[in-house]
């Protein structure tokens, strides 16, 4: 399954669509005033779905995920050198970034791959597409995508 993630252009906050394949509007993410980031996700009927939520006062980077209101995990960036590495408490995934910081890799821990996360260039907005093998799993790496792009926002 690929979902095509895309910032939107004029918006106070942050504010993303995701669209599949053909074109559908699949998500929508509101961003909401808050210390950090707080981004919202909405399915295609306007329903709240989930939650990334940054974590304030931390040395490195800390995003919470919720799903429906459920806490099911976090995602923390790692100190590394040369390629981002992110730790993820939920799943035993783990995501790792090439060294521009363009592509990243999410695997289980027996290393098959769930995602490949790739950042489209020359766009306006940030633009990603997001390939998950298992469509159940879309959601989650959603959310992943959504935090590693509020850090490197955020680093700025």
């Amino acid at each position: 399954m690929r979902l095509h993630f895309k910032q939107r252009f004029f918006s106070w906050f942050d504010s993303y669509d995701i669209y599949d394949e053909a074109g559908n509007t699949v998500y929508t993410v509101e961003g909401q005033l808050s210390w950090g980031h707080c981004l919202h996700i909405l399915d295609a009927a306007g329903n709240h779905i989930g939650t990334v939520q940054e974590r304030v006062f931390t040395l490195l980077p800390k995003f919470e995920l919720y799903e429906s209101g459920e806490y099911i995990g976090c995602i923390q960036k790692e100190f590394s050198f040369f390629r981002p590495r992110f730790d993820i408490d939920c799943f035993g995934w783990q995501v790792e970034g090439s060294f521009m910081e363009w592509d990243y890799t999410v695997t289980e821990p027996c290393g098959a791959v769930v995602a490949v996360i790739s950042k489209e260039l020359l766009n306006w907005t940030d633009t990603y597409s997001i390939d998950v093998v298992d469509p159940r799993n879309a959601l989650y790496a959603l959310m992943l995508v959504l935090a590693i792009d509020a850090e490197k926002c955020s680093g700025k």
